[in-house]
């Protein structure tokens, strides 16, 4: 009898770290999605702000061209 019991509690164990692993992987997760939101979002924005900036570039060039 003392085998049976020593194995469920050995089992319920290895359940319990697997829970709070997968808690924290999950956490984990979580945090690296909104970082590579956050890091999109800057990404956009940074290209918005070059395409903006060539504009003028780009009509001094046709401006040259033309000449």
């Amino acid at each position: 009898m003392l085998w049976p019991m020593l194995a469920l509690a050995l089992a319920f164990c290895g359940i319990a770290v697997l829970a709070v692993l997968s808690a924290r992987v999950y956490a984990e997760v979580r945090r690296l999605a909104r970082q590579v939101s956050d890091s999109s979002e800057r990404i956009t924005r940074a290209a918005e702000d070059l395409e903006r900036a060539s504009v003028p570039l780009g009509s001094t060039v046709d401006a040259l061209r033309r000449q």
